[in-house]
C-alpha cells in the first residue's frame, strides 16, 4: 500500500469517528436499564419514559407505574400484584407468566404486547386496549368477563380489543 491510500484511509476512518460523535442520533441514544430480579415493592415509576427497559423476575408488587412509558419493556416472570398501571403504555412489551392479580390495568395500552400465561385475576381493566396483544384464549375469556370502557388514547373498546363476542 502506497502512502497516499494510508492517509486516505486514515482520514476516512478520522471522518467517520467524528461524524458518529456529533451526530443527533448518537447522542439521544441511551442503554436500556436493567431491573431484573430486582425487590422494587413499593416503587414510584409513574411518568417515566422507561421504553425498553427490562424487569424480569423482579417483585413488583405494590408498583406505581401509572401513565409510565414502558414500550418494548421485559416484564417476564414477575409479582405485578396491587400495582398501578393505569394509563401506561404497554405497547410490544412481553409481560409472559406474570402475576397482575390485583392490580389496576385502567386505560393501559397492550397493543402487540405478548402476555401469555399471565394472571389476571380481581385486575381493573376498564377501557384498556388489549388491539393484536397476545393472550391465552383462557386468559381472553376471563377478561371478556369484566371488558368495559374505551381508551383514552387509542379510542378502542376494550371488548373490541380483545374481540369479546356479544354484548356484556
Amino acid at each position: 500500500m502506497v502512502w497516499w491510500q494510508q492517509v486516505w484511509q486514515g482520514v476516512l476512518a478520522l471522518s467517520l469517528a467524528i461524524a458518529l460523535w456529533v451526530s443527533p442520533a448518537w447522542a439521544d441514544w441511551t442503554v436500556p436499564m436493567s431491573y431484573s430480579n430486582a425487590d422494587l415493592r413499593g416503587q414510584d415509576f409513574s411518568g417515566q419514559e422507561l421504553q425498553g427497559s427490562e424487569f424480569s423476575n423482579a417483585n413488583l408488587e405494590l408498583t406505581n407505574f401509572s401513565q409510565a412509558d414502558v414500550r418494548g419493556t421485559v416484564f417476564s416472570a414477575s409479582v405485578m400484584t396491587k400495582a398501578n398501571f393505569h394509563g401506561a403504555d404497554f405497547t410490544n412489551a412481553m409481560a409472559d407468566q406474570v402475576k397482575f392479580t390485583g392490580s389496576d390495568l385502567s386505560d393501559a395500552v397492550f397493543t402487540e404486547a405478548i402476555l401469555l400465561r399471565s394472571t389476571f385475576e380481581d385486575v381493573d381493566i376498564t377501557g384498556a386496549d388489549f388491539s393484536d396483544a397476545i393472550l391465552d384464549g383462557a386468559q381472553v375469556k376471563q377478561l371478556c368477563l369484566q371488558a368495559s370502557g374505551v381508551n383514552s388514547k387509542t379510542g378502542i373498546e376494550t371488548r373490541e380489543s380483545l374481540g369479546c363476542r356479544g354484548k356484556r
